[in-house]
C-alpha cells in the first residue's frame, strides 16, 4: 500500500439494480425442510450451509478460480493484518439477524480479535467471490443483509471476468481502477496484482 498523497480515479457508481445485472448470481436451491435457529447452530455442514428465516441454504461449489483467488486474497490481507490492525477470517458463520447466518468466503475485523465461533458483532468488510452458478436476486438480498446488519463494506469479485464491486450504505460502484479501497484503518488491494499471483 502506498500512504502517499495520489489521484485515485473515482469509479463509477451504479445503483444496486444495475450492479446486480452484471452477475449471475445464484445460492443453489433451499433445502425444503424448516430447521430452528438452535439445530442449525448445533449441526456442522460440508460445505457449511446458510440459514434464512428458517431455511437452509446450500452454498455454490466453488471451482478452482473461485478457490485460488479466494485463498490468495485471504493471504494477501492475512500478511498485512497486524499493520493494518484488522484480522481475516475464512467463510466464517455470521449471525446478521435473529433468524438470518450468513458466510461470507472472506470477512474483515478491526480491533481486537473475536473470540465468539458465530459472530454477532459486523465485520469490517465481507467479500464474495462469484460462483458462476450464482443469481442476481440473492447477491442483492446478501448484500442487504451485510449493509443492514452494519458492515461497513461489501465487495463483490467475478474471478472469470475481472471485475470488482464495492458496495456500501452509500451506494454501490464498480471498481474500474483494480483497487478495492475502505478507510479507517486504509485498506488498499490491488486486485490486478492479486489476479498476476494467480498466473505464475
Amino acid at each position: 500500500m502506498d500512504d502517499g498523497d495520489q489521484h485515485h480515479p473515482q469509479p463509477r457508481r451504479d445503483d444496486h439494480q444495475g450492479i446486480a445485472r452484471l452477475f449471475h448470481y445464484d445460492k443453489s436451491m433451499p433445502s425444503g425442510t424448516l430447521t430452528s435457529v438452535h439445530e442449525y447452530r448445533a449441526t456442522s455442514y460440508r460445505p457449511d450451509r446458510e440459514y434464512v428465516d428458517g431455511i437452509l441454504w446450500e452454498r455454490s461449489a466453488g471451482e478452482r478460480d473461485h478457490s485460488e483467488l479466494q485463498t490468495e486474497l485471504a493471504a494477501w490481507l492475512n500478511v498485512r493484518r497486524r499493520r493494518l490492525g484488522v484480522h481475516v477470517f475464512v467463510e466464517q458463520r455470521i449471525q446478521v439477524s435473529p433468524t438470518r447466518y450468513r458466510v461470507p468466503d472472506i470477512c474483515v475485523t478491526r480491533g481486537d480479535r473475536p473470540t465468539e465461533l458465530v459472530f454477532t458483532n459486523p465485520p469490517f468488510v465481507c467479500i464474495e467471490i462469484l460462483s458462476k452458478d450464482d443469481r442476481d436476486s440473492d447477491l442483492r438480498e446478501r448484500i442487504e443483509d451485510y449493509l443492514r446488519f452494519g458492515v461497513s463494506y461489501c465487495w463483490v469479485i467475478n474471478p472469470r471476468n475481472r471485475r470488482a464491486w464495492a458496495h456500501t450504505r452509500d451506494g454501490s460502484m464498480e471498481v474500474t481502477d483494480g483497487v478495492l479501497r475502505t478507510d479507517g484503518p486504509a485498506i488498499e488491494v490491488p486486485l490486478p496484482e492479486i489476479f498476476k499471483e494467480l498466473e505464475s
